[in-house]
């Protein structure tokens, strides 16, 4: 009876978790070390997020809807590269308080958590990159766990704010962070009232507001999701590798193209503090582009830039890369 009691309480404490994601995790120490597994209501969601592409068979598809689905992945996929990541994890160029909060609205959108929590998973991420203590380590864990089934374990649920102090003292990004189901609700919600507006005042779109909600909701943010946790798992597994590092991280054009600049996964790892991953000018890298074109507006600045030492050092690991014009024009990375 005691063990069918703790089940249920479990379950409970899980589902509260659904909208307040702090609820209960008082006991950081005793969290992190229970072990590692899949629980049935953490998977849930992502069982909710791929039914709701099938959706599709019912809904149907507008040009309009497929447009909206992928201006919308490549805006939140910017949001988590641009601001998640290499501003919010990575701290590699400076802002403004306002703007970072619509950096972290922005994010909240990609259903991918909240700001601290992402950025507490990816700071513990490179501590500990292919170790045993990295949570989606493809060559430890395997493929399966480290795209997805490391985000449906309780111990992975918490967000450990003591190693995010630096963004934990902003109560709205905390607020965000804590309450995470908001922005994609109301995102969710937006595009169906949007979808129905259109099929009454602009009906030569054929856009209805099941398609936006499918299509702009379901399928572009699943598949936003599987093209960003490829950055955990294949990143690891396949392309190239310039910097001899102590994890396995590679480099791939391909993955760097479908998520704005990420795939350049070995450059990062040898070098994270620079706002460029893609380093070198054929090295494709769009969300540094467009973080460079904010930079211009004022709204972003001291872009953190490649430091000598990773031309220094591609050169001396593969002479086949002209480096020689590189260094007379890059500077030392700004502290």
């Amino acid at each position: 009876m005691t063990n069918i009691r703790d089940k249920v309480g479990r379950g409970l404490v899980s589902l509260v978790h659904w909208f307040d994601t702090d609820y209960g995790n008082e006991n950081m120490a005793a969290i992190l070390a229970k072990p590692d597994k899949v629980e049935f209501v953490r998977v849930l969601p992502f069982v909710i997020l791929h039914l709701g592409c099938l959706g599709v068979f019912f809904a149907g598809w507008s040009w309009f809807a497929v447009g909206v689905a992928v201006a919308l992945y490549l805006v939140r996929m910017f949001a988590i590269t641009g601001f998640y990541h290499r501003y919010f994890s990575h701290k590699t160029f400076h802002t403004s308080r306002a703007a970072q909060f619509l950096f972290a609205l922005m994010g909240a959108t990609a259903v991918q958590r909240g700001p601290l929590w992402w950025s507490y998973q990816h700071r513990h991420h490179h501590k500990h990159s292919d170790e045993e203590e990295d949570v989606h380590s493809p060559t430890l864990h395997g493929f399966w766990w480290s795209h997805i089934g490391w985000i449906t374990s309780g111990r992975n649920f918490p967000t450990d704010y003591s190693q995010v102090r630096d963004l934990a003292r902003y109560p709205e990004l905390v607020f965000l962070n804590r309450f995470d189901t908001v922005v994609p609700f109301v995102l969710a919600v937006s595009l169906f009232v949007l979808g129905h507006f259109l099929s009454v005042y602009f009906p030569s779109l054929g856009v209805t507001s099941w398609q936006l909600l499918v299509w702009g909701f379901f399928i572009s943010t699943a598949v936003l999701f599987h093209a960003t946790s490829s950055i955990n798992s294949l990143a690891h597994l396949l392309g190239k590798r310039r910097y001899d590092t102590e994890d396995n991280s590679r480099n791939s054009l391909l993955l760097a193209l479908i998520t704005l600049g990420e795939g350049w996964h070995n450059n990062h790892h040898r070098f994270m503090n620079a706002t460029r991953q893609g380093f070198y000018w054929w090295e494709i890298d769009v969300s540094y582009y467009l973080l460079k074109a904010l930079s211009w507006t004022g709204l972003i600045w001291d872009l953190k830039p490649v430091p000598r030492a990773a031309y220094e050092a591609a050169y001396e690991n593969h002479h086949s890369i002209p480096a020689a014009k590189h260094l007379s024009t890059v500077r030392s990375p700004r502290a």
